[in-house]
Protein backbone atom coordinates (compact mmCIF):
# COMPACT_ATOMS: atom_id res chain seq x y z
CA UNK A 1 0.00 0.00 0.00
CA UNK A 2 1.39 3.27 -1.16
CA UNK A 3 2.56 5.53 1.79
CA UNK A 4 2.24 9.10 -0.05
CA UNK A 5 -0.75 10.99 -0.24
CA UNK A 6 -1.82 13.42 -3.08
CA UNK A 7 -4.40 15.72 -3.74
CA UNK A 8 -4.43 17.40 -7.29
CA UNK A 9 -5.72 21.58 -7.28
CA UNK A 10 -7.94 21.00 -11.05
CA UNK A 11 -10.81 19.25 -12.49
CA UNK A 12 -10.52 19.15 -15.63
CA UNK A 13 -8.52 16.36 -18.31
CA UNK A 14 -5.14 17.76 -17.35
CA UNK A 15 -6.05 16.96 -13.55
CA UNK A 16 -7.79 13.93 -14.51
CA UNK A 17 -4.92 12.33 -16.28
CA UNK A 18 -2.31 13.39 -14.19
CA UNK A 19 -4.58 11.30 -11.11
CA UNK A 20 -4.07 8.32 -13.96
CA UNK A 21 -0.61 9.00 -13.86
CA UNK A 22 0.60 9.36 -9.97
CA UNK A 23 -2.04 6.38 -9.12
CA UNK A 24 -0.78 4.10 -11.89
CA UNK A 25 3.38 5.09 -12.32
CA UNK A 26 4.26 6.58 -8.68
CA UNK A 27 5.08 6.66 -5.22
CA UNK A 28 1.66 8.81 -4.64
CA UNK A 29 -1.52 7.58 -3.69
CA UNK A 30 -4.59 10.77 -4.89
CA UNK A 31 -7.10 11.21 -2.46
CA UNK A 32 -9.36 14.22 -3.83
CA UNK A 33 -9.23 16.98 -5.77
CA UNK A 34 -9.62 21.20 -4.93
CA UNK A 35 -10.54 24.15 -6.55
CA UNK A 36 -11.70 27.73 -6.24
CA UNK A 37 -14.94 28.15 -4.10
CA UNK A 38 -16.26 29.47 -7.55
CA UNK A 39 -15.11 26.77 -10.10
CA UNK A 40 -16.72 24.25 -7.51
CA UNK A 41 -19.82 23.08 -9.23
CA UNK A 42 -20.26 19.54 -7.82
CA UNK A 43 -19.39 16.81 -4.29
CA UNK A 44 -16.63 14.89 -6.49
CA UNK A 45 -14.21 14.89 -9.23
CA UNK A 46 -13.15 11.83 -11.34
CA UNK A 47 -14.62 9.71 -8.20
CA UNK A 48 -12.80 11.36 -5.25
CA UNK A 49 -14.26 14.25 -3.28
CA UNK A 50 -13.68 17.51 -4.43
CA UNK A 51 -13.24 20.21 -2.26
CA UNK A 52 -12.90 24.30 -2.40
CA UNK A 53 -9.81 26.03 -1.60
CA UNK A 54 -11.08 27.08 1.85
CA UNK A 55 -11.82 23.75 2.99
CA UNK A 56 -7.85 22.75 1.81
CA UNK A 57 -6.11 22.78 5.31
CA UNK A 58 -8.88 21.31 7.18
CA UNK A 59 -9.18 18.41 4.77
CA UNK A 60 -6.04 17.62 3.48
CA UNK A 61 -3.45 19.39 5.66
CA UNK A 62 -0.20 19.95 4.29
CA UNK A 63 1.48 17.74 7.57
CA UNK A 64 -0.65 14.91 6.05
CA UNK A 65 -0.76 15.20 2.36
CA UNK A 66 1.29 16.38 -0.65
CA UNK A 67 0.19 19.07 -4.20
CA UNK A 68 0.12 18.68 -7.48
CA UNK A 69 -1.19 21.93 -9.43
CA UNK A 70 -2.40 20.16 -12.87
CA UNK A 71 -3.20 23.49 -14.82
CA UNK A 72 -2.18 24.20 -18.03
CA UNK A 73 -0.88 27.24 -19.64
CA UNK A 74 -3.52 29.18 -19.06
CA UNK A 75 -2.16 33.36 -19.56
CA UNK A 76 1.38 31.90 -20.16
CA UNK A 77 1.31 29.93 -17.31
CA UNK A 78 0.65 32.73 -15.16
CA UNK A 79 -2.38 30.83 -13.34
CA UNK A 80 -0.24 27.92 -12.42
CA UNK A 81 2.62 30.26 -11.07
CA UNK A 82 -0.04 31.89 -9.06
CA UNK A 83 -1.03 28.71 -7.57
CA UNK A 84 2.33 27.34 -6.82
CA UNK A 85 3.53 30.10 -4.65
CA UNK A 86 0.09 30.19 -3.08
CA UNK A 87 0.43 26.91 -2.04
CA UNK A 88 4.20 26.76 -1.34
CA UNK A 89 3.23 29.47 1.19
CA UNK A 90 0.80 27.80 2.76
CA UNK A 91 3.26 24.61 3.53
CA UNK A 92 2.51 22.50 0.63
CA UNK A 93 5.20 19.80 -0.66
CA UNK A 94 4.57 20.18 -4.38
CA UNK A 95 5.33 16.29 -6.09
CA UNK A 96 6.78 16.05 -9.47
CA UNK A 97 6.20 13.65 -11.61
CA UNK A 98 8.36 11.84 -13.99
CA UNK A 99 7.52 9.04 -16.17
CA UNK A 100 8.88 5.59 -16.25
CA UNK A 101 8.25 5.23 -19.41
CA UNK A 102 10.44 8.40 -20.06
CA UNK A 103 14.07 8.33 -20.99
CA UNK A 104 15.58 10.19 -18.73
CA UNK A 105 19.40 10.61 -16.89
CA UNK A 106 18.32 11.08 -13.32
CA UNK A 107 22.10 11.42 -12.35
CA UNK A 108 23.44 15.31 -13.20
CA UNK A 109 20.06 16.44 -14.34
CA UNK A 110 18.24 18.89 -11.73
CA UNK A 111 14.58 18.96 -11.47
CA UNK A 112 12.06 21.04 -9.70
CA UNK A 113 8.99 20.92 -7.76
CA UNK A 114 5.53 20.32 -9.51
CA UNK A 115 6.97 19.78 -12.75
CA UNK A 116 5.26 16.67 -14.59
CA UNK A 117 6.89 15.00 -17.48
CA UNK A 118 5.04 12.51 -19.17
CA UNK A 119 5.92 9.32 -21.39
CA UNK A 120 8.61 9.45 -24.12
CA UNK A 121 10.29 12.11 -23.37
CA UNK A 122 14.07 12.19 -24.17
CA UNK A 123 16.11 13.80 -21.24
CA UNK A 124 19.80 13.75 -22.32
CA UNK A 125 21.98 14.03 -19.39
CA UNK A 126 22.95 17.63 -17.46
CA UNK A 127 19.61 19.06 -18.09
CA UNK A 128 17.80 21.59 -15.54
CA UNK A 129 13.97 21.49 -16.34
CA UNK A 130 12.74 24.11 -13.70
CA UNK A 131 10.07 24.49 -10.92
CA UNK A 132 6.23 24.23 -12.33
CA UNK A 133 7.49 23.05 -15.65
CA UNK A 134 5.18 20.59 -18.00
CA UNK A 135 6.21 18.34 -20.57
CA UNK A 136 4.22 16.63 -22.75
CA UNK A 137 4.83 13.56 -24.24
CA UNK A 138 7.26 12.39 -26.95
CA UNK A 139 9.21 15.62 -26.73
CA UNK A 140 13.71 15.37 -27.30
CA UNK A 141 15.66 17.49 -24.55
CA UNK A 142 19.39 17.87 -25.27
CA UNK A 143 22.04 17.49 -23.47
CA UNK A 144 23.05 20.62 -21.13
CA UNK A 145 19.66 22.38 -21.83
CA UNK A 146 18.23 24.77 -19.17
CA UNK A 147 14.55 25.21 -18.92
CA UNK A 148 12.93 27.68 -16.80
CA UNK A 149 10.35 27.94 -14.40
CA UNK A 150 6.38 27.82 -15.21
CA UNK A 151 7.14 26.58 -18.60
CA UNK A 152 4.76 24.28 -20.81
CA UNK A 153 6.38 22.42 -23.46
CA UNK A 154 3.76 20.63 -25.92
CA UNK A 155 4.24 17.20 -27.83
CA UNK A 156 7.61 16.40 -30.01
CA UNK A 157 9.41 19.18 -30.12
CA UNK A 158 12.89 19.16 -30.33
CA UNK A 159 15.01 21.20 -27.67
CA UNK A 160 18.62 20.85 -28.94
CA UNK A 161 22.34 20.74 -26.95
CA UNK A 162 22.96 23.60 -24.31
CA UNK A 163 19.44 25.30 -25.22
CA UNK A 164 17.79 27.88 -22.72
CA UNK A 165 13.89 27.97 -22.43
CA UNK A 166 12.93 31.43 -20.39
CA UNK A 167 10.52 30.93 -17.55
CA UNK A 168 6.69 31.54 -18.75
CA UNK A 169 7.40 30.19 -22.20
CA UNK A 170 5.09 27.91 -24.18
CA UNK A 171 6.55 25.94 -26.85
CA UNK A 172 3.74 24.17 -29.23
CA UNK A 173 3.80 20.83 -31.04
CA UNK A 174 6.44 19.86 -33.45
CA UNK A 175 8.70 23.08 -32.79
CA UNK A 176 12.57 22.94 -33.17
CA UNK A 177 14.97 24.95 -31.24
CA UNK A 178 18.84 25.28 -32.57
CA UNK A 179 21.36 24.30 -30.24
CA UNK A 180 23.11 27.59 -27.97
CA UNK A 181 20.01 29.09 -28.58
CA UNK A 182 18.24 31.35 -26.21
CA UNK A 183 14.29 31.73 -25.89
CA UNK A 184 13.58 34.32 -23.60
CA UNK A 185 10.86 34.97 -21.03
CA UNK A 186 7.50 34.53 -22.03
CA UNK A 187 7.63 33.54 -25.03
CA UNK A 188 4.76 31.32 -27.38
CA UNK A 189 7.23 29.03 -30.01
CA UNK A 190 4.14 27.81 -32.19
CA UNK A 191 3.67 24.65 -33.39
CA UNK A 192 6.29 23.34 -35.91
CA UNK A 193 8.34 26.68 -35.47
CA UNK A 194 11.98 26.23 -36.31
CA UNK A 195 13.76 28.79 -34.03
CA UNK A 196 17.51 29.57 -34.88
CA UNK A 197 18.55 32.47 -33.54
CA UNK A 198 17.76 33.96 -29.66
CA UNK A 199 14.32 35.21 -29.48
CA UNK A 200 12.85 38.60 -27.63
CA UNK A 201 11.15 38.72 -24.59
CA UNK A 202 7.37 38.87 -24.73
CA UNK A 203 6.97 37.62 -28.28
CA UNK A 204 5.26 35.01 -30.40
CA UNK A 205 7.07 33.09 -33.22
CA UNK A 206 5.33 30.99 -35.76
CA UNK A 207 5.92 28.38 -37.98
CA UNK A 208 3.52 30.58 -40.62
CA UNK A 209 1.02 33.23 -39.71
CA UNK A 210 -2.68 33.16 -40.72
CA UNK A 211 -5.64 35.07 -39.39
CA UNK A 212 -6.96 32.02 -37.52
CA UNK A 213 -3.41 31.43 -35.25
CA UNK A 214 -3.83 35.82 -34.98
CA UNK A 215 -7.44 35.10 -33.49
CA UNK A 216 -5.96 32.60 -31.53
CA UNK A 217 -3.03 34.15 -30.18
CA UNK A 218 -5.41 37.31 -29.04
CA UNK A 219 -8.46 36.20 -28.12
CA UNK A 220 -7.05 33.28 -25.94
CA UNK A 221 -5.39 31.53 -23.57
CA UNK A 222 -1.56 32.89 -23.60
CA UNK A 223 -2.72 36.24 -22.94
CA UNK A 224 -4.86 38.40 -20.71
CA UNK A 225 -6.83 40.80 -22.57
Amino acid sequence: MKQKKLVIFGADDFAQLARFYFDADSEYSVCGFVVDPKYRKEESFNGLPLISSDELESRFPAAGYDMFIAIAYTHLNEVREQKYHEFRNKGYNLATYISSKATCWHEGNEFGDNVFIFEDNTIQPYVHIGADTVLWSGNHIGHHASIGNHVFIASHAVLSGHTVVGDNSFIGVNATVNDHIIIAPRNVIGSGALITRDTEPDSIYKARWTDKYEKDVKDSRFFYS
